[in-house]
């Protein structure tokens, strides 16, 4: 009985110590007085490593009839055209789809990897590997990238008439019009990193306090809420650089 007890109370520290989080601790790295969070510059770099493969075994034999890598890859992108499409257009969604196409899947695989794959076996001297999406650094970076992509979008189209948009339909709305733009970049990358944020902790005190059974699936369903933000992050997006194109 001792012995069954033993082994149970190894088991049960074992999936404690899979449950902790650390919030707000980080691997440093300095270079030329640079400061760099490496856990996520690590994961990251994973992920983007993992598309590129992919992308590599889905395009490397390309046949007629796809099957295979192909035929997964091409469903991939045929998911990603359907949102960039419906959000911009039959016309004019070609030229903004490789961007909307590659922030999906950089959401999509950061927030898989943190869901998916069991970082805390790895030990780091500070830190911990998870996914970069939970991150602020990472979703404000991914925020201020559409941010820019959108302004871009709109100056390319209509010139610096672009911004007679913060007028109309009357000069009254000036100030809200400019506050919408401090808005949305901050909408987006604090929805994505509280709802990442949100599901590891909530995992990691079910692990915590029932650590068998009921956390399984809450697991599954951020598993699933973690493909949904890559969903809403990609698709609004595609809506700001619809709005800056067309300027409703």
């Amino acid at each position: 009985m001792n012995i069954l007890g033993s082994t149970n109370f190894i088991h049960l520290n074992s999936l404690i110590f899979l449950s902790d989080i650390e919030v707000g601790k980080h691997l440093y790295w300095e270079l030329n007085d640079i400061t760099f969070h490496g856990q996520v510059l690590i994961v990251s770099s994973f992920v983007i490593l993992l598309t590129l493969l992919f992308s590599f075994l889905g395009t490397s034999n390309k046949n007629i009839i796809p099957n295979g890598w192909q035929n997964f890859m091409e469903s991939v992108v045929e998911f990603i055209k359907d949102i960039a499409q419906n959000q911009l257009g039959e016309t004019a969604y070609r030229p903004w789809l490789p961007f909307i196409g590659t922030l999906f899947l950089f959401i999509f695989g950061c927030n898989w990897a943190g869901a998916i794959i069991p970082w805390k076996l790895i030990k780091l001297s500070e830190g911990e590997f998870g996914a970069p999406t939970n991150d602020i650094n990472t979703t404000v970076a991914l925020a201020l990238l559409t941010s820019f992509m959108y302004f871009y979008a709109g100056l390319s189209t209509k010139g610096f008439g672009y911004f007679k948009r913060y007028i109309e339909p009357t000069p009254l709305l000036l100030p809200i019009n400019i506050l919408e733009d401090f808005t949305k970049p901050l909408s987006l990358s604090f929805r994505l990193f509280g709802n990442v944020l949100a599901d590891e902790l909530t995992v990691s005190v079910l692990a915590l306090l029932v650590p068998l059974i009921v956390p399984l699936p809450v697991m599954l369903l951020g598993v699933f809420a973690s493909s949904v933000q890559a969903l809403i992050f990609s698709t609004l997006a595609g809506a700001y650089i619809a709005e800056a194109v067309e300027g409703h």
